[in-house]
């Protein structure tokens, strides 16, 4: 018996297009180290397991928030809601400045200090417990120490085919 030949590299561009259709809620990752916050838009994420309560955040590997987080040993995920997507465009930009990222928003703490977003539709504060290279990124996991509902019955924040949706 043959084997089969290798098949052909995927595309990335191709690649890119066609997982844009993934319908994705945004969220922010929150840190606090040497006195600064950090924040950054996030749109991989997981809830691993429900015993214990366990999740995963990807964050681009050489990022100043992947080191921050994995620095610190904790994080906040604020789940986004519709009405939020200027906070998602306004941590999703590049090279924003490490200071003063958090200015005019009235942020509440976790025990470890981390923002947790107004208006949000949920928080999740997490101890990092594992970090693992994938590719270009680097996937944090580890136990969810609190958790909150924000704006119960909110609509949550979607992007689809890289435009920001509706579920209405």
């Amino acid at each position: 018996m043959c084997a089969a030949p290798p098949p052909d590299p995927v595309d990335p561009e191709e690649y890119r297009r066609l997982s844009d259709l993934l319908a994705v809620g945004p969220a922010v990752v929150s840190t606090r180290t040497g006195g600064h916050d950090l924040a950054v838009t996030v749109d991989s994420y997981l809830d691993l397991s429900y015993d214990p309560p366990t999740m995963l955040v990807a964050l681009y590997g050489l990022s100043r928030a992947a080191e921050a987080v994995e620095e610190a040993g904790h994080c906040c995920l604020t789940l986004l809601a519709a009405d939020q997507q200027h906070l998602a465009d306004r941590f999703g930009t590049p090279n924003a400045p490490l200071q003063g990222m958090l200015a005019g928003i009235a942020v509440t703490r976790t025990a470890d200090g981390d923002a947790i977003l107004p208006g949000g539709l949920a928080h999740f504060g997490l101890r990092i417990a594992q970090a693992v290279d994938a590719a270009t990124h680097r996937l944090l996991i580890g136990p969810v120490m609190e958790m909150g509902e924000g704006r119960a019955g909110a609509e949550p924040a979607i992007r689809f085919a890289g435009e920001k949706r509706s579920l209405r």
